[in-house]
């Protein structure tokens, strides 16, 4: 332990699994006070009380993240808790309908959208102002591999609103640059959570996605936790508007 984020305030959307989950207890350990929010209250709950039983500090939001009423809340929670906010990473997010673009619904395309892409921008529309006040900050987004560097059929939805997130990084990062606010975008692989096991639910298909990577595995959740810390912490001072790929090499695998 480094203690690389002490003193510290950070938000961690869709913490209550998986990939936010695993980030908000290492960030916790390193010093961060936390405000961490998901829909699901009884597991951000369980969350809340590892996290004290390990001596951190944390307060649940409970919400949904495309209601800008309680993106504004989650810093409104910040400041009342623990005086301002310094690191956010913007996790929460969705599949959306996966199919055929010519059966992607209206509906199942709006999901993706909003999910992803919309409820990130109100996000950090109310983040980046708090972060400004206290003379700079780390906004981390979670992107994807997915309509960037490669893709799969049936994930129309998924890629466009994954890639817009890439947009959104690199022209916040200019924006808000001067500020001494740093604008990151994570680019997983395929991450052992529930949500992957959700989809990829026979050993034979699980054996085939791992196939696809250059390291012949997928990540754990607390793997991809490091690389946020390394983008939320002061040894990436001079890393802004990235697209950063922690996907074991996925894009440049042809073995």
């Amino acid at each position: 332990m480094t203690h690389a984020l002490q003193d510290k305030v950070a938000i961690v959307t869709g913490a209550s699994s998986g990939i936010g989950r695993a980030t908000a207890k290492l960030f916790a350990r390193e010093g961060a006070s936390l405000v961490v929010a998901a829909r699901s209250a009884q597991p951000l709950r369980d969350l809340v009380a590892e996290i004290a039983a390990d001596g951190g500090r944390a307060t649940a939001c409970i919400g949904d993240v495309r209601d800008e009423d309680f993106a504004r809340r989650m810093v409104d929670t910040a400041r009342e808790a623990y005086g301002g906010l310094d690191i956010a990473f913007n996790n929460a997010g969705a599949l959306g309908q996966m199919a055929p673009t010519p059966q992607v619904t209206r509906e199942g395309w709006n999901e993706a959208i909003e999910s992803n892409l919309t409820a990130a921008f109100l996000c950090a529309k109310h983040q980046l102002p708090a972060m400004v006040e206290r003379g700079g900050g780390s906004l981390i987004f979670t992107s994807s591999f997915v309509g960037h560097t490669a893709s799969f059929p049936g994930v129309a939805a998924y890629a466009a609103s994954k890639a817009g997130l890439i947009g959104l990084t690199q022209t916040l990062a200019v924006e808000f640059g001067a500020q001494g606010v740093r604008v990151n975008a994570l680019l997983p692989g395929a991450t052992d959570t529930p949500m992957y096991r959700e989809m990829i639910d026979t050993p034979q298909a699980r054996e085939f996605i791992a196939s696809l990577y250059a390291l012949k595995r997928i990540a754990t959740p607390e793997e991809m936790a490091r690389s946020v810390l390394y983008l939320a912490s002061d040894a990436s001072t001079f890393t802004t508007g990235t697209a950063f790929a922690v996907e074991g090499g996925v894009s440049i695998n042809r073995s």
